[in-house]
């Protein structure tokens, strides 16, 4: 039972009761990604909620000039999806590619609805998942405007010391918005101090 994990998840927030945890299992679908496989590109509508079961995904944007600027990883445990596109069916401005092979669980948009309908308790938990992901974008809105970018790599380290060796230096030097060549030079300099 694959959503098993997702279950663990959802209780950790609020405890589901036997029918809740039957309509989880019903309406989200499991899905296998290999490796550099999108599962949302620019221009497409987001139609569903993912959740990571296994693996890493990033969210990116692809500005004029061709350059790619990370704004998202995703691991196992944490959700990824366009929320803009998702919630106002309009097309996405971002790519979701799987950095590794992964597992997923997706829930479309009118099974989440459903979900909220018949079952109130996920409005709570979603709107505990929503102000925890707001909370983050707040603080790295904050970060990226008054901390240096030694600063923010070191937070980006000690935040999540799991994704450091499961994505590339340049994939960290667009997330944190310098160079890699610029990130290389952090580095050196942090590991001599």
């Amino acid at each position: 039972m694959k959503t098993l994990a997702l279950i663990e998840y959802f209780n950790r927030i609020l405890p589901l009761d036997e029918k809740e945890i039957a309509f989880v299992e019903e309406i989200f679908k499991e899905r296998k990604v290999k490796k550099r496989q999108f599962i949302l590109q620019q221009g497409e509508i987001c139609k569903q909620n993912t959740y990571v079961l296994e693996g890493c995904f990033r969210m990116y944007l692809v500005d004029p000039n061709g350059k790619e600027h990370n704004l998202q990883f995703a691991i196992e445990n944490w959700w990824i999806g366009d929320i803009g596109s998702f919630h106002s069916n309009t097309p996405s401005k971002l790519n979701i590619e799987a950095i590794e092979n992964s597992i997923i669980l997706q829930v479309k948009k009118e099974d989440q609805l459903k979900l909220f309908t018949n079952y109130p308790k996920f409005y709570q938990i979603f709107r505990v998942l929503t102000e925890n992901s707001m909370v983050g974008l707040q603080r790295r809105v904050l970060q990226n405007i008054s901390a240096t970018a030694e600063e923010r790599y070191i937070d980006f380290l000690e935040k999540h010391p799991n994704l450091f060796n499961r994505i590339s230096n340049v994939q960290i030097a667009s997330y944190l918005g310098v160079t890699p060549e610029f990130l290389s030079t952090i580095r050196k300099k942090i590991a001599k101090s």
